[in-house]
């Protein structure tokens, strides 16, 4: 018996198994699956998936053998994974100088025909093998038998990569739990931290302007207080919307229907604006399934930014649905002043204003619906209203 030489790539060979997370779990369907159609192609009572292991070789499917693993110097697959890119036979087991006086060979399983079709990863590191066995020997595995073998074995290698990118998957999406709960926790010690000193800040302007007017007048200390008081009212705002911003992109999605109607007056009841909005719905008396706290969140922002920067007595808004095959499309449109077109790209980047005159406007609402519209996989873009009257018009595409 000659025993299996150690391939050259070891040390990376088994570092590529050890990346799948494989051995010693229990049996899968899919794979005993993939057993069982190659031994019936090959007309052979057994079939395998074997691993090899530093010093084994671990069966994780075995059809018609009892056996789960076999040491590594007695595994035929240890041989096989010295050429990745070949199928490896053994016609006649018992007149191989390799295989004669293998134990497998003159004992049970009583191997005689061996085919075994490399397992080999995308960086050339080969595993194991879809293998499968006779107890006679052959001399007749036919071109097609073999193809069948190859074809297999490739969509064993894409049961392991789905289930390394699905493991992978797994422990990126728990360390992104793991960091947004520390930033969560982060950013209410941040605004809880800074919020006091801030109130204190706005307290102690509002004490001076009142108990010391006297001696303000004819200064420029009255300006640079109101200054002051309005950097405090921009940082609190701030404060809000980052927070806001942070549970937004924190929460699950949960899809229900809702009638979008209903939602959006019931938005405009809970805004307290009720006699400074003219709201005027097209085609929205339909029910739709998406995430309805997603929904409100979106058009909660886009009303209260519609009445913020309103420069009229009564804010026009006009909300326009339509539905095709895949998605939702909805346009919105206000009177107000707009927002020129060189700023577009500009409005949904967070902190980006386009003044800081107003302690409203903090750059974060445009950049919170953005966020949350991608987060439900759909899209929202600036355009010119239609009868080319100043105002913003938003076009928001979202996904049944």
């Amino acid at each position: 018996m000659i025993k299996p030489e150690i391939p050259l790539n070891e040390e990376y060979r088994l570092k590529a198994l050890e990346s799948f997370h494989i051995l010693n779990t229990l049996e899968e369907e899919e794979y005993d699956a993939i057993t069982h159609i190659a031994a019936d192609i090959c007309n052979t009572p057994m079939a395998l998936v074997s691993l090899v292991d530093s010093n084994r070789q671990w069966f994780k499917s075995h059809y018609g053998i009892d056996a789960t693993e076999t040491p590594r110097d007695l595994a035929f697959c240890a041989h096989a994974i010295n050429a990745p890119e070949d199928l490896f036979v053994v016609e006649d087991a018992s007149q191989d100088d390799r295989f004669h006086d293998n134990p497998l060979v003159t004992g049970g399983p009583g191997v005689q025909f061996y085919a075994g079709a490399p397992l080999t990863t995308k960086e050339g590191h080969s595993i194991g093998t879809l293998c499968v066995i006779d107890t006679k020997a052959r001399n007749n595995f036919t071109d097609r038998q073999k193809a069948s073998l190859k074809a297999l074995a490739n969509q064993v290698m894409a049961q392991l990569e789905l289930r390394r990118q699905n493991i992978l998957q797994k422990r990126i999406n728990n360390e992104l739990s793991v960091k947004n709960a520390q930033l969560k926790h982060f950013t209410y010690r941040l605004a809880h931290d800074l919020k006091t000193p801030l109130l204190d800040i706005s307290a102690l302007v509002g004490f001076i302007k009142e108990d010391y007017s006297h001696l303000l007048k004819n200064t420029e200390i009255a300006e640079w207080l109101d200054t002051i008081d309005n950097r405090v009212g921009y940082m609190d705002t701030s404060f809000h919307g980052i927070m806001n911003y942070i549970n937004i992109m924190n929460d699950e999605i949960e899809v229900q229907g809702f009638h979008i109607e209903t939602e959006i007056n019931e938005i405009v009841k809970k805004s307290g604006r009720t006699t400074t909005i003219d709201l005027k719905l097209e085609n929205c008396d339909h029910e739709i399934v998406q995430s309805l706290k997603s929904f409100v969140q979106i058009f909660f922002e886009l009303i209260m930014n519609s009445v913020k920067f309103s420069d009229r007595s009564v804010t026009e808004i006009q909300i326009v649905f339509s539905k095709d095959n895949d998605g939702y499309n909805f346009t919105y449109q206000d009177n107000g002043p707009g927002i020129p077109e060189k700023y577009w790209d500009k409005v949904f980047v967070m902190f980006e204003t386009l003044s800081f005159e107003n302690t409203m406007d903090t750059g974060i609402g445009l950049a919170t619906i953005k966020a949350i519209v991608e987060k439900l996989g759909g899209t929202i873009e600036l355009g010119h209203r239609p009868d080319k009257r100043p105002g913003v018009y938003f076009c928001l595409r979202l996904p049944k």
